[in-house]
This record gives structure tokens, C-alpha cells and sequence, in this order.
């Protein structure tokens, strides 16, 4: 018997099934559910249920896990059509935009309270990322030009790389070595990064393509495990892990692969369960107690973030690239921050570094204020600037199995060499009224069939029955598959003729 490993599953399960109910809450209040997820944590931490937690190297693997797999997530739904057209914007909000945003906070918060430099542009560091689990949650759900939901969910998936480097250099000691130097690791970094997210990304691609894998939800786990691996590769590279997840995602995500809908499925109920572990987490390591005290520099450092930094740096970045003001002024108070921020803030808490729990706490706290007023008024903001787009559909949840909640069947038969099917019209097979061919595969191109379009040898055929009749429609094609287009004048089974 192992009580305490039962009480930590019974805990954790109840956690889980908060959270994932809370979703369908916080959705009709308006309230952004990684909110919710840190109010869980803190519920549950010591001022809560009276868990203590404080391992702060474990917060930190657990947080870059969750981060890899939320990151894969977005590269696997991100569509290259809309991604390709602001890759340029992406990377320069990305690179020189963190620059700016790091140097403009820092010397704000310098000035304003007090800190030394190395503090400081920690605190512009840490809070120069955007956070994709918040991009890709919030933005999917407005109706917005794709140019700047892809801009804005490219950059989060991008800005990681650089971002983490740096707040790694600043916690070490400042930077050691001279500035070009610690330029020319950067771009090491991304390059190396983003060429390991290519390579496999494309091998990948290739492999699955050709693997006949003995289950359709191993695809789905390979798929995942090729992003882990692109990251684990670019970390033994002492490249960018972040940018090779996200690099490989997006060529996985585009490719025409066996079973996609299950792994763009699959990889959403990851990042699911990443977010939630993660925010609950985070939540269960910050100390109420302590919270007071960070209101003050949080809303210093915020609005430094919110009203001078983020609007700088997209200012800049976007100017060779013809960035309307009205869209410059969205992308700046779009710039979501959430768990990334606050998984950051553990690196000098984890190192030591003088003042990096006040760090930590005001980073929670500037985070939590900061969401709870952006995202909520995202939507209006974006009305008032004119850049709303009615005609485009908010985001379409897909499903891998969405006809059970239709009440539907989806069934598959195939034509094999010598089957009376071949040379039936599709109207011939007199289906059942609610089942209909909507999909043939013939040739390996898929198309949807007329009344009329005569069936062939090595045809596969999809249909959707409703489920009252999906019976009488399997009877119906087993009959014609047995007597051809004779199948009418014989019974329903086609083995007896009718009068």
C-alpha cells in the first residue's frame, strides 16, 4: 500500500476535474481560465489547504515541460498560409522588439524603484515574452484580421528562445563576456534552433507519412514525441529548444499527414493538461503572504511594460514593414503576459540572485492584474481601432470524433477488385434518407461525389448516417455489394428477389 501516493492522486484528480469544469466557467465570465488555474494553486498552497510548497527547481523543469508541449501545440494549429505573409514582423518583434522592451523597462524600473542595473534589466528580460499559452487562448476567440493573430501567435511562439537566454546570462553574474560576443550566442542560438526544428520537422514528416503504424493514436504520440525530441535536440546543441518545438509543430501541423485531426486533438488535450499543471503549479508555489508588498512596484513595472515598452518596441519593429498605427496600437496591448513570465521569474529565484523572490512575487502579481485588464478589453479596444473582422470565423473547434455528439456514424467501405460495386451509380445504392456519400477517395484525391458518379474498383467511400438509420444503411450496401445495380429488385439483403 502506498497511502500517500493515493492521497496525491486523489488531490490531483480533483484538481484536474476543478480545472478542466472551470473552463466552461470562466468562459461565460469572461474571467481567462490561467486565472482561475493560479487561484486553484494558491487555494490549495499554504494559504489555502496548508500545502507547503517551495521546490523551485522542480517548478522550474515542470514549467520549461509544460511550456514545450503548449508551444508544440501552437505550432501544430498555426497554418502556414496565414504565417508565412508576417514571419518578417514575427522575428523582428522577437528579437530587436525584446531588445527594446528589455532596455526600456529596465531603466524604468532603475528610476522609479531603485533597483541596480543587473536587477533591472532582469526585470525587462522576464518580462519581455509574451506568453503563447495566453496568445493562442484568447485571440483564437475574437474576430480579427489572420494578419494580426498570426503576427501576435508567431511572436509568442518565437520570443522564447532569445528571452530565456538572456534572463539565463542575467542571472549568471551579468553578461561575462564582451557584447558582440554575447550577440553572436544569440543568433548561434536561434539559427541552430530553427534548423533543428526544420530538420525534424521534415523528417518527421517524412516518417510518418510512410510508417504503417499498427494503431491510428500512435500517430498522434509520435507526432508529439517528434517536437519533444526537436527540442531535446536543440538543447544538446546548446541551441534554442523553444524555436525547434515551434519549428517543427508548424511543419507537422502543414503536412498532409495520416490521422491529423487526432493529433492536432491530441496535442490540444496536451496543452490542455500543461496549462492546468502549470498554472496550479505556479499558484502553489507563491506565498500569499508576501503578495502585499509587490502591488506597488507590480503596477510600476506593468504600466512601464504596458505604455512604454511594448508600444517602443512594436513601433520600431514594425516600421519597415508598413505597420499601420491603428494595428501597431493593437499589437502593443496585445502583448499578453501569462505563465511564461512568471516560469522565467524561477530562473534567479532557482540561481540566488539577490532580490529574486521580490522578483518573483511581483511578476505574479503583474501578471495576474495585467491579464485580468488586457484580455478583457481586447475585444472593445479592437472595435475602437477599426480593426475588427466580422466576416472572419472565430476559432473552429475540431474534433476527432465530432459526429458522436451529432448522433451520427461515419462509415468506410472500400471496393475491392471483384465487388459488384464497381460500375454503381452513387444514386444506384438507394441509401436510407439521413445516410448520404459524402467523401470518395479514388487515386489517392479525394472528392465528393454527384448522383451520378459511377463507382470504380479500389473507390473507398465515406458515409454519414445518422443513427437511427445506420443500420438499415449497412444492410443497404451489403446488398449491392451482392446483387449490383439488381440490388432493388431483391430484399434487403439481396438475397431473395421481391415482387
Amino acid at each position: 500500500m502506498t497511502p500517500g501516493l493515493d492521497i496525491a492522486l486523489l488531490l490531483g484528480a480533483a484538481v484536474l476535474l476543478v480545472a478542466v469544469g472551470a473552463v466552461r466557467l470562466s468562459t461565460r465570465l469572461g474571467v481567462p481560465s490561467l486565472l482561475v488555474y493560479l487561484a486553484l494553486g494558491v487555494a490549495i498552497g499554504e494559504g489555502g489547504l496548508g500545502i507547503r510548497f517551495d521546490d523551485v527547481e522542480l517548478t522550474r523543469t515542470l514549467g520549461f515541460c509544460a511550456l514545450i508541449v503548449i508551444i508544440a501545440e501552437g505550432g501544430l494549429t498555426a497554418r502556414w498560409s496565414t504565417l508565412r505573409p508576417v514571419l518578417g514582423l514575427a522575428s523582428a518583434l522577437s528579437t530587436v522588439g525584446v531588445i527594446v522592451s528589455i532596455v526600456v523597462v529596465g531603466v524604468a524600473v532603475h528610476l522609479l524603484l531603485g533597483l541596480d542595473w543587473r536587477l533591472a534589466l532582469l526585470y525587462g528580460a522576464v518580462l519581455s515574452s509574451t506568453d503563447a499559452a495566453a496568445v493562442f487562448a484568447t485571440l483564437r476567440r475574437l474576430r480579427l484580421p489572420p494578419r494580426l493573430v498570426a503576427t501576435l501567435e508567431a511572436e509568442s511562439g518565437m520570443n522564447d528562445a532569445p528571452v530565456v537566454l538572456l534572463v539565463v546570462l542575467l542571472s549568471h553574474q551579468g553578461f561575462a563576456h564582451p557584447w558582440w560576443y554575447e550577440l553572436a550566442l544569440v543568433c548561434y542560438e536561434l539559427g541552430v534552433g530553427a534548423a533543428v526544428g526544420v530538420a525534424a520537422g521534415v523528417a518527421g514528416t517524412w516518417a510518418l507519412r510512410r510508417a504503417a503504424l499498427p494503431s491510428a493514436g500512435l500517430y498522434p504520440i509520435a507526432a508529439v514525441g517528434i517536437t519533444v525530441l526537436a527540442y531535446a535536440a536543440g538543447a544538446v546543441l546548446h541551441a534554442s529548444g523553444f524555436l525547434a518545438v515551434y519549428v517543427a509543430g508548424v511543419l507537422l501541423g502543414n503536412a498532409r499527414l495520416s490521422h491529423r485531426q487526432a493529433i492536432l486533438g491530441f496535442a490540444d488535450g496536451l496543452a490542455w493538461l500543461a496549462q492546468i499543471g502549470l498554472f496550479v503549479l505556479l499558484g502553489l508555489l507563491v506565498s500569499p503572504g508576501r503578495l502585499d508588498a509587490a502591488v506597488l512596484p507590480a503596477v510600476v513595472a506593468g504600466l512601464a511594460l504596458v505604455l512604454l515598452a511594448r508600444p517602443l518596441s512594436v513601433a520600431v519593429t514594425a516600421l519597415p514593414f508598413r505597420v499601420g498605427l491603428r494595428e501597431q496600437a493593437f499589437l502593443s496591448w496585445a502583448g499578453l503576459r501569462g505563465a511564461v513570465p512568471i516560469v522565467l521569474a524561477t530562473i534567479p529565484l532557482s540561481e540566488r540572485v539577490p532580490g529574486a523572490e521580490r522578483l518573483f512575487d511581483v511578476v505574479f502579481v503583474l501578471v495576474v492584474i495585467f491579464t485580468l485588464v488586457q484580455t478583457g478589453t481586447l475585444g472593445p479596444f479592437a472595435r475602437r481601432l477599426g480593426v475588427t473582422a466580422p466576416a472572419e470565423a472565430a476559432e473552429i473547434h475540431v474534433e476527432t470524433a465530432p459526429l458522436e455528439r451529432m448522433r451520427a456514424d461515419l462509415l468506410q467501405v472500400e471496393v475491392p477488385p471483384g465487388s459488384r460495386l464497381a460500375g454503381v451509380h452513387v444514386d444506384e445504392l438507394r441509401l436510407p434518407l439521413g445516410a448520404s456519400v459524402t467523401l470518395v477517395l479514388r487515386d489517392g484525391v479525394g472528392f465528393v461525389p454527384a448522383p451520378d458518379t459511377r463507382l470504380k474498383t479500389g473507390d473507398s467511400l465515406l458515409i454519414v448516417a445518422t443513427a437511427g438509420v445506420r443500420d438499415a444503411a449497412e444492410r443497404r450496401l451489403r446488398a449491392v455489394s451482392r446483387r449490383g445495380r439488381l440490388a432493388r429488385w431483391f430484399g434487403e439483403y439481396g438475397d431473395e428477389a421481391v415482387d
